[in-house]
């Protein structure tokens, strides 16, 4: 990455004293451009530039894993650089609204599935695979996409990702069929798995732990909602008003203009771990089982449990799960997962508790779908707009969730989250069916969008400061994993309650209010394990830590 960055003399002093946070390889080249100066030094204004090496006090027990304390493994740097502020925040703002697009193809799958489905001659249950089979892949494919940007490149696996998911997209409105719809929809979503995690792992590596990192995730959680619901409105418009081809159509060339703009403002980063190698063995038995375990339980609604392949197909993806764990755990030589992250008190309590959060989200944003749309005949505009409040709301929840994951335990952050997925899953499982709006839907889409981005905010900032650069890609990679595929997972479990409610469609509202209690004992699953498991200071991190400060002090 230094290649590209602008060389710093003493004649540029008024460029390079605007800059924002960036990557060690800057600081490297600014001295050696220093040294090829007589030693001339360019200071940033009321900075000296030996607080480059002022390490930041430490109290007993910062470095103590047992503590429960993020790891503070060694000196906090100050971070100059020689990218100006504009082009950073810039390639930030692009970076953020990569998410947002990528989330529009998730609403046009909970908006549209009936739409579409009823186009190409599929019932309402098969129809549900439209919505399940983008973040069914997306979800899956992040798990290993966060490694493979560590070796080859984060920005060459984003581009790699976009390329998918705008051929995927496109192709998917010459489907004709239900099976070539969902099979599209799941392959764009490989190449939302790809984009996401190397899209935050720009960010965590572009700005080190603290306040600004905190507000690049906080941005970027942000777009979930903003996309998710933003996605809704337009694609309602597109089904009610057009033919739903043009609707991916649309997608398509959206992605290619913001993707576009996206790569062409990121500066080539260094490939962090060149010399590592992939884990193959590792990143199938991975895949292969998370993609299995989503599928039979997504098409267990459909089919039922009395057909043999579903039992056969959930024996062989926990079959798996179970050699992907020895497998790593014995004989990877580079885990897709590194496994420092597990020694951090508390942190796989608080991936299960954000799984559970997930799933119970997921459901709730079907199911209350499903039931407008359904029992109360909305169309798809209505249905779109309907979001509106749950994008607003999320928006100004990951950004409390920035703000708040420095003043309170992790624990507490994830229970408010936690708790909003149980109050908003109550409402929707005990409303009337007729109803105004604002009385419990209006509310419900307020605390969903809470739940999903506090937890999600609060997961992708406490992650990613407990790993160094070297490992950002994979930290984002997990907590990626656990939102999409989380939603797609949770909507296999409630469409199994709801067939067995409703059985033969003679009790469909008694079948969606199953539903959603399965989703109030997710949430409130949640919150038991975390008020029992969960126990992690405060986030208070500043720069970077241990090895990362280190290279990035100067060198005399």
């Amino acid at each position: 990455m230094a290649s590209n960055l602008p060389t710093v003399t003493s004649s540029s002093q008024k460029e390079s004293c605007e800059t924002t946070p960036y990557d060690s390889s800057s600081l490297t080249e600014e001295t050696a451009n220093n040294n090829a100066n007589g030693g001339k030094k360019c200071a940033l204004p009321s900075q000296d530039v030996n607080t480059f090496r002022e390490p930041k006090s430490q109290t007993p027990g910062d470095n103590d894993p047992e503590s429960g304390q993020l790891p503070a493994l060694g000196a906090t740097v100050s971070r100059a650089t020689t990218v100006s502020k504009k082009r950073a925040y810039t390639f930030m703002i692009l970076i953020v609204i990569t998410q947002a697009v990528q989330m529009f193809a998730y609403g046009a799958g909970i908006i549209g599935a009936f739409t579409v489905g009823h186009a190409v001659g599929a019932s309402d249950l098969q129809s549900t695979w439209i919505a399940a089979a983008y973040p069914l892949t997306q979800g899956s494919f992040v798990l290993i996409s966060g490694r493979l940007g560590t070796v080859f490149g984060h920005k060459k696996m984003l581009t790699l990702g976009a390329s998918i998911w705008i051929f995927w997209t496109l192709a998917t409105a010459y489907g004709t069929n239900i099976v070539g719809i969902s099979i599209m929809r799941a392959l764009a979503g490989i190449g939302g798995g790809l984009l996401v995690p190397n899209a935050v792992a720009l960010l965590t590596i572009t700005f080190p732990p603290g306040r600004q990192r905190n507000l690049a995730l906080a941005l970027f959680a942000s777009m979930g909602p903003v996309g998710g619901a933003g996605g809704c409105v337009f694609n309602g418009f597109f089904l009610q008003w057009t033919d739903w081809t043009w609707l991916f159509f649309f997608l398509a060339v959206l992605g290619a203009v913001v993707y576009g703009a996206a790569i062409i403002a990121v500066p080539d980063d260094e490939r962090l771990d060149p010399e590592g190698k992939i884990d193959w063995v590792g990143s199938y038995l991975g895949v292969a089982g998370l993609v299995l375990f989503n599928f039979v339980w997504n098409q267990a609604p459909i089919v039922g449990w009395q057909d043999p392949y579903e039992y056969i197909l959930l024996i062989v993806a926990i079959g798996h799960f179970a050699v992907f764990l020895i497998w790593e755990s014995r004989w990877a030589v580079s885990p897709i997962i590194p496994f420092e992250i597990w020694k951090v008190p508390s942190f796989g309590a608080l991936i299960v508790v954000c799984f559970f959060v997930f799933m119970s989200l997921g459901i709730y944003i079907w199911y209350v779908t499903v039931f407008l749309a359904n029992l109360r005949n909305w169309d798809p505009v209505l249905l779109g707009c309907s979001f509106l409040p749950m994008a607003v709301s999320g928006t100004g929840a990951a950004f409390f969730a920035a703000w708040v994951v420095r003043k309170l335990p992790a624990e507490m952050v994830v229970c408010i989250g936690a708790l909003g997925a149980v109050v908003m899953n109550i409402l929707i499982a005990t409303m009337p069916v007729h109803q105004t709006f604002w009385a419990m839907v209006f509310p419900a889409m307020i605390l969903a969008g809470c739940t999903g981005d506090m937890v999600f905010a609060a997961g992708q900032i406490i992650a990613s400061s407990i790993v160094t650069r070297k490992h950002q890609g994979t930290a984002g990679s997990l907590i990626g994993t656990l939102f999409t595929y989380g939603l797609s997972t949770g909507l296999g479990f409630a469409g199994t309650v709801e067939i067995y409610i409703n059985k033969d469609g003679t009790n469909l509202l008694g079948g969606y209010r199953g539903a959603s209690y399965l989703g109030i004992g997710f949430a409130g699953a949640a919150i038991v394990l975390t008020l029992l498991f969960v126990r992690m200071k405060k986030n208070t991190v500043e720069g970077w830590q241990g090895e990362d400060a280190e290279t990035a002090e100067p060198s005399e």
